[in-house]
């Protein structure tokens, strides 16, 4: 497994890339036989011939919901894949890679027969070579064993575990020596003149002979800027600057970066921050957005583009300009979009209500946060790093452990502010001393003084100030909200309808708008997009109803009020 790079596998005068997306035959391991799989060597052989039931899967897709089968919707443990193909023999000079984009939650691949990679954490690609281990010309077959099992060290979740191949699997071809990774930051910017640093990595033989050339293009394909070597300095005259929605009236400008020959979106912009603010080029930036899932009818958490594309065009429709990736990280394709359109993005770790601080989650945390930022530190859009949602912060081991995590993610990448979600007390916290930019999720009315909504605008303003006076730090909500069932109406409003989503929300905004007057609060993003799946619960009706759109992205009420809302807000 690459050790370095990860790029996303683009086609070009010297690339090549092979879907293996589609149908491949499927098969659950029996509760009482788990590593059956394993005695019987299943990888070995086609599915459909060994001692097992097999079906056919759409790969990408979650298992879960694709069948009538109660049995595969809950399994945890061990499930197979396998389907054939195909590779060109004009490939069997070339150095052959296989990429997986996601894979929840742990994988072992093996190619015809030999286990070639394993993986751990399910929302960020890995990949290796295969060169040696294919029949150029002739049937090649893939076996691939997922278990989606979840332990307080794999990094827990409070959402349904959705399992399987959930994003692309890709074959690319590349020379022998060949582009391995690209790292690309604006380091100044001025009115006449943007400088952008980057550096490349090679892979592959023969490196010490090898040069770049790298050249940078703008959105209608003009050569602007190059510079010779594997790193270097490129000044853009005159250039245009990545904005988001709403900041500017140009909206997600990006260049491409050219070399061997691979091409790399990016965008010329620049962040900073202190106690009271973040800015963009100099800009102060206020988030009005939503937390998230990749959630969908039918395919589960599995990249689906028609769902990707209807969500921005529902973003964009409710005057939106941020998101957070609740509660990790999000499809590639996705991010592609956020850049695209100019989506401020909040990327955020697969870190979700940590409570067991040892050093064994310590390391997994920190390698999940290694191959996040190396997947997403050239995107634009990306303008934070979260490092988990609601932990235990007021155990008093966990100051400890956060601060080596915050100081690891400045190692990584010291371009963007490090923050972190948190629910507990800012008298008891002990999390929000080591970050830059503060969130807080708080429910008022929902989960504390249920129904009371005349208790919200006041213990808002309180708690946010309490936050920002205690660390002089700024302060961004990144969840509030209430459930709510789509076409259940009473008035006076009560808890659950529509009605009092929106009663809830309006006294949430009296605080924002205080707040924001007060100088340290730079946004608001609801809880939640879109209606998700959770785990069956009695407190919850098949899913979590907070959000402002249904499962199926029809709106309620509050998708309405909310777009009024943020049609208001100028950054």
């Amino acid at each position: 497994m690459h050790a370095t790079g990860i790029l996303y596998p683009r086609p070009s005068e010297s690339r090549e890339t092979l879907s293996l997306d589609g149908i491949w035959k499927f098969a659950i391991a029996n509760r009482s036989e788990q590593n059956k799989g394993f005695e019987e060597k299943w990888y070995q052989a086609a599915l459909q011939h060994c001692a097992v039931k097999v079906i056919d899967m759409p790969v990408p897709s979650s298992y879960n919901d694709i069948t009538q089968d109660s049995d595969i919707r809950d399994h945890i443990g061990w499930a197979w894949y396998h389907r054939d193909f195909f590779v060109p023999r004009t490939w069997k000079s070339q150095r052959v890679n296989i990429r997986f984009g996601s894979v929840n939650y742990f994988a072992i691949v093996w190619i015809n027969g030999v286990e070639v990679t394993s993986h751990s954490g399910g929302y960020l690609p890995f990949d290796v070579e295969v060169t040696d281990h294919l029949k150029f010309g002739h049937p090649n077959f893939i076996t691939v064993a997922v278990n989606n099992t979840l332990t307080p060290w794999t990094i827990p979740q409070d959402f349904f575990n959705y399992a399987g191949i959930h994003r692309p699997v890709i074959l690319s071809a590349t020379p022998k020596t060949y582009i391995d990774d690209i790292t690309i930051n604006t380091t100044s910017v001025s009115d006449s003149e943007g400088t952008v640093s980057y550096s490349v990595e090679l892979g592959g033989s023969k490196i010490a002979a090898y040069s770049v050339i790298a050249e940078v293009y703008d959105s209608r394909d003009r050569l602007v800027a190059q510079s010779k070597g594997l790193t270097g300095e490129i000044r853009v005259t005159n250039p245009n600057l990545w904005w988001p929605r709403g900041m500017n009236e140009s909206v997600g400008y990006l260049y491409t970066l050219k070399g061997d020959v691979y091409r790399l979106p990016f965008g010329i912009r620049f962040i900073q921050w202190n106690s009271t603010g973040v800015y963009l080029n100099g800009k102060s930036v206020y988030f009005k957005g939503f937390g998230r899932h990749e959630d969908a009818s039918l395919r589960g958490r599995g990249l689906d583009l028609v769902t990707l594309t209807k969500d921005y065009n529902l973003m964009r429709w409710i005057e939106a300009n941020s998101f957070r990736t609740s509660h990790y990280p999000y499809s590639e394709e996705l991010m592609d979009l956020a850049d695209q359109q100019g989506f401020l993005v909040i990327d955020e770790v697969p870190a979700v209500g940590l409570d067991n601080f040892d050093d064994d989650l310590l390391e997994a945390h920190k390698q999940a946060l290694k191959e996040l930022i190396q997947r997403d530190k050239n995107r634009p859009a990306v303008v934070m790093w979260s490092i988990g949602n609601e932990p235990q912060s007021q155990k008093q081991v966990s100051a400890h452990y956060f601060e080596r995590v915050s100081n690891y993610t400045r190692s990584l990448d010291l371009a963007r502010p490090v923050t972190m979600v948190l629910a507990q007390s800012y008298a008891s916290d002990l999390a929000a001393q080591f970050l830059d930019v503060i969130c807080i999720n708080r429910y008022f009315g929902w989960y504390s003084d249920t129904g009371h909504s005349e208790l919200i605008t006041y213990q808002m303003v309180k708690e946010v100030t309490a936050w920002h006076d205690k660390h002089l730090k700024p302060v961004l909500v990144t969840e509030y909200g209430a459930g709510a069932l789509a076409g259940l109406h009473t008035d006076p409003p009560v808890v659950w309808t529509e009605d009092y989503q929106v009663v809830l929300m309006e006294q949430n905004f009296k605080a924002f708008d205080q707040l924001r007057e007060m100088g340290f609060l730079i946004g608001e993003m609801i809880w939640n997009f879109a209606d998700f799946a959770t785990p069956q619960e009695y407190f919850r009706p098949t899913g979590c109803m907070k959000g402002v759109f249904t499962r199926d992205r029809q709106s309620k009420f509050a998708a309405h009020f909310l777009r009024r809302r943020y049609a208001q807000l100028f950054c």
